[in-house]
């Protein structure tokens, strides 16, 4: 067998070398005769006009070599308008056949030569946008440091992600240095390894920052409004009772509507408590609520959803009303000499307040005050529960409902903000952004107090994340150490009370003052002053506490801290092997912790600033900056070493920045490990896997943006926003999403690409909304359609003029230069971006239309043109783009609905197309491309497709996959996943060519 394919290939060989000499043969004796009669006065090495230089050809190799411009001859002698009217000579029409034939006589020879061939994709820095995109992903965070970078060139193919067009130069590498050092400064060394933040964390505010914010966003997170809990207990009960079978379980339920499970389940069985076996049950607050909750309406009552809402905001009302009135009152400890906000005594005063937060405090006795304020409705049954019995056990009972109510319903779930509390509360009151502050005067410092969500709410996973978000405040910030060092400077200035001269050993500038020597010193001659001058005993208890426990808390971060260092040396070296994007070799690890110990040991770098020194040198590694799509090892035995297959780690790579602009996620890798992402069926799997993740949104962005050729449209100050005040940079924005948002649409509901042409509906927001006139009542017809970003489909949109890309503002916009329309540029880029023609540029000596629509006389822009087409030079590629552009007439110079120009004069967008078929504005448009061009669409949208995939300009050896991705398009209803699919299974796009030879 092996024999027979060796033999056929031998002889395919031979009829392509057969075919190469015919070809070459025809070349020398009829092609280049006809160039030089018809072609290469205009297109040679001097003049190349348009772009085109015929003469330097000689041979077959050199117009394989530099095929695409032969595409372009080809179509511009199908086309009749090469050589121009004016030429001196014209070709016979079979001379012209001639030509024709043989260049795709070349084109399928050259296809079925090297049909397959994956081409030479060179290795490559990582294009700006990829590099912002895998930091976000390595680190978490959305920094963006390319955009100091230089703006990336694109290729032929009109995309920035291939080896043709980044290079890296020394003030680039330069860039990526500071970018690296840049993101090294977001490091944060935890107790588990490193995490980034979202800011530089270098400086003590921002490491603050940094974990205060965590740990407030977590208490952000929770749901704590009662009534979301008696509400969503109503809903569950009934729907018990309705006919769900199997009946939803209560744990779930309380997933389902986002609220804590544990709390959930505490306020159901406080709520169908059996008042039969506990004689307290029926009186206090309990009851009442109670009491409440059963005369919510029934689920058959009309309106019954928002009767029961109500009546939970009442029981909420009732709960909140009642809890302020039970918080004791906490007075500040006092001793003689010692300023009462003085950090033992203020700590003192807190954990009075956190042991009252689940109790009942007060006296039953002193009720009458409290529960008259309630208003409760007289000779209720809720008045009733809530009335204070006479007799001493049942005053006892009470109490004890009392007590209960408060443990389940505490005085507050979190204190988050903390004024000064030693000082009057109504003044401290507005003082208010103090995030877990412990109420200090002039002195930083963090008290925890949310035991009763911790208790009551959180689940077990959610409390392990919250002891480490504030274990990790302490190790990050080093708080407990600063607010030792407060303490000392504070009871040293405000507080007088170490100004005596035993306490002058104890400075807080010292770098000991907080080992255990200095302290338990400090704490000794403090006490004793204390006792001398009459302390309180309470106070020296809370003073004694105060000392023992920082001093066990600093204990306890050093010997953490030292834990540490090799655990965050292994997540450093753990995030190179994800930076990397492959498993690291032993000899890269080695090398990282070798680098580790020579800045420490050599440079004399400290631990952290070693660790960030490795984090630069990842990220200025070529194995992170650089695409290498490394092929699988050879093999001996193997008869064509030429191409080789991708190695699995490299595939991931190429498929995850295809679909994400990004580095492959922990998935993608595994499978790249196990050997299975080659399959067919896998990658079809992650294909759709990938592609309803939020990370293809990288993509969409860069794919369409370049293919379209908007990609810097919110950088466009080409309208004059005198004349056009509407245009803000909001509105600018909102036109540079639609196109994506649009695209984004049918990628991810696997739609059909003809809707880019032909759709009758498109995506705005408000502002795009207003400036295309689409009425408020159709936006206002249903509130749920809007997104959570502010975007909405409008179906119908052709009524408005819009649907599809083609009326777009942002194409309109950025095809116009400012103070007119321009039909040229409309048109060319229709015919160039949307059909996939080649248009020439213009010879630098074309006249320039006037500028504003308004300076034109009495003459259209129109009839401008016309005049402009009478050079016969210019009237070959006039006669097909302005066709194209003139259809858009009825949009102004920002893609505005107009009747009349800037002039006053009434615009005409009827048309002649190519063909000779008449047509009016879009819909004329749409109606000319689906009869006679959308073959060319489709054709032109797979060749882009392509490119950007493989990440190099197409060849000759494409040409077969583009053919099927086109039957495939149309045989599986125009679905772009089905020809991404085509994509990532072909040979060109798993395989490496690694003989640049060949």
């Amino acid at each position: 067998m092996r024999f027979l394919l060796i033999a056929l290939t031998l002889v395919c060989s031979a009829s392509v070398a057969s075919g190469a000499d015919e070809l070459e043969h025809a070349f020398s004796g009829t092609i280049r005769p006809f160039l030089q009669t018809h072609c290469v006065s205009c297109h040679n090495a001097d003049t190349a006009e348009g772009d085109l230089d015929l003469d330097s050809d000689r041979d077959i190799t050199s117009v394989i070599d530099h095929f695409r411009k032969w595409m372009v001859v080809m179509d511009r002698l199908e086309a009749g308008d090469m050589p121009p009217d004016d030429a001196e000579t014209h070709p016979t029409p079979e001379a012209r056949k001639g030509v024709i034939e043989w260049i795709a006589k070349v084109r399928r020879n050259e296809s079925e030569r090297r049909a397959g061939d994956p081409g030479i994709v060179l290795a490559r820095r990582l294009s700006n946008a990829e590099y912002n995109y895998t930091i976000r992903d390595l680190t978490g965070h959305d920094l963006q440091p390319a955009n100091s970078f230089p703006i990336d060139p694109a290729n032929q193919e009109g995309f920035d992600n291939s080896g043709e067009s980044l290079a890296m130069s020394p003030s680039l590498l330069k860039k990526y240095l500071e970018a690296a050092r840049h993101l090294s400064q977001h490091l944060v060394l935890t107790p588990t390894g490193i995490e980034f933040a979202p800011h530089p964390v270098i400086t003590e505010t921002d490491r603050d920052k940094f974990c205060v914010n965590r740990i407030i966003d977590f208490y952000r997170r929770q749901r704590l409004e009662y009534a979301d809990f008696f509400f969503a207990l109503w809903q569950f009960q009934h729907q018990q009772s309705s006919a769900v079978d199997p009946p939803v379980s209560l744990e779930r339920f309380a997933a389902q509507q986002g609220l804590s499970i544990r709390y959930m389940q505490t306020l159901w069985d406080v709520l169908n408590a059996d008042e039969s076996s506990d004689q307290t049950a029926e009186i206090g607050p309990l009851a009442t609520l109670r009491i409440m909750w059963r005369k919510l309406p029934s689920a058959e009552e009309a309106d019954a959803a928002r009767q029961a809402e109500t009546q939970c905001g009442q029981m909420q009302d009732f709960i909140v009303n009642l809890r302020q009135r039970l918080v004791p009152k906490v007075e500040n400890l006092t001793t003689p000499e010692v300023h009462k906000g003085s950090q033992p005594l203020v700590l003192w005063k807190n954990r009075q307040f956190v042991a009252n937060r689940r109790r009942f405090a007060g006296e039953v006795s002193e009720l009458g005050k409290v529960i008259a304020a309630l208003e409760l409705p007289a000779d209720s049954p809720e008045a009733a529960a809530m009335t204070v019995p006479d007799e001493d056990v049942q005053q006892a009972h009470f109490e004890q409902a009392m007590d209960r109510f408060c443990s389940v319903f505490p005085d507050t779930f979190v204190v988050s903000e903390r004024a000064r509390v030693y000082l009057d509360p109504k003044e401290e009151k507005g003082r208010t952004g103090r995030f877990l502050s412990a109420g200090f005067h002039s002195q930083m410092g963090y008290f925890r107090d949310d035991g009763p969500l911790y208790e009551l709410v959180l689940s077990d996973a959610e409390r392990q994340e919250l002891d480490r978000l504030w274990l990790e405040l302490d190790f990050v910030t080093s708080a407990p150490m600063r607010q030792y060092a407060g303490f000392i400077w504070f009871d040293r200035t405000d507080s007088r009370f170490m100004r005596d001269s035993q306490f002058d050993r104890f400075r807080a500038e010292d770098k000991d003052s907080t080992s255990e020597e200095k302290v338990s010193a400090l704490a000794d001659a403090y006490l004793s002053k204390a006792e001398r001058v009459g302390g309180n005993p309470q106070a020296l208890e809370a003073i004694a506490f105060y000392f023992e426990d920082m001093s066990r808390t600093f204990r306890q971060l050093e010997q953490l801290k030292l834990e540490s260092e090799p655990v965050q040396l292994d997540a450093v070296v753990r995030l190179a092997g994800r930076a990397y994007r492959r498993p690291l070799t032993q000899e890269q690890q080695q090398s990282i912790r070798s680098f580790y110990q020579q800045r420490r040991q050599v440079d004399g770098l400290d631990h952290e600033d070693a660790i960030r020194e490795c984090v630069v040198a990842i990220l200025m590694s070529p194995n992170f900056c650089y695409r290498l799509d490394l092929p699988l090892e050879r093999v001996e035995d193997e008869t064509d070493q030429d191409i080789q297959p991708l190695d699995g780690y490299a595939l991931a790579s190429r498929l995850s920045y295809f679909l994400w602009a990004s580095m492959p996620d922990q998935q993608l890798l595994d499978l790249a490990g196990s050997g299975r992402l080659h399959q067919h069926d896998v990658l079809k799997s992650q294909v759709a896997r990938m592609l309803s993740d939020r990370r293809a949104q990288g993509f969409i962005n860069e794919f369409v943006g370049s293919w379209l050729s908007f990609r810097q449209f919110q950088q466009h100050n080409g309208v004059d926003r005198n004349r056009f005040p509407q245009f803000t940079d909001a509105l600018r924005q909102s036109m540079y999403e639609e196109p994506i948002r649009m695209f984004s649409d049918i990628v991810r509901r696997d739609g059909s690409l003809l809707d880019l042409l032909y759709a009758d509906y498109t995506f705005v927001d408000r502002r795009l909304a207003e400036h295309y006139q689409i009425p408020t009542e159709l936006l206002n017809g249903n509130g749920d359609d809007w997104s959570d970003d502010g975007w909405k489909r409008v179906d119908g949109a052709h009524r408005f003029g819009r649907g599809g890309l083609m009326p777009m503002a942002v194409f309109l916009t950025k095809n116009s230069p400012g103070l007119r329309t321009s039909p040229v540029q409309r048109g060319n880029w229709l015919v160039k971006h949307v059909l996939g023609e080649h248009i020439p540029a213009p010879p630098a000596t074309v006249p320039e239309l006037p500028s504003d629509e308004s300076q034109l006389g009495e003459l259209t822009l129109r009839e401008a043109l016309q005049r402009h087409r009478a050079d016969p030079s210019c009237a070959a590629c006039h006669d097909k783009i302005d066709s194209f552009g003139l259809v858009f007439e009825h949009y102004g110079p920002i893609g505005e609905r107009r009747e009349t120009d800037l002039g006053g004069r009434k615009v005409d967008s009827h048309v002649r197309f190519p063909d000779d078929s008449q047509g009016d504005g879009i819909e004329g448009l749409r109606d000319y491309i689906r009869r006679a061009r959308q073959a060319d669409f489709v054709d032109h949208f797979s060749r882009k497709l392509l490119a950007y995939a493989l990440g190099r300009s197409l060849e000759l050896s494409d040409e077969a996959a583009i053919a099927e991705m086109n039957e495939s398009l149309a045989v599986e209803g125009f679905r772009i996943r089905n020809a991404i699919e085509r994509i990532v299974t072909s040979p060109a796009f798993g395989n490496k060519r690694v003989n640049a030879d060949l």
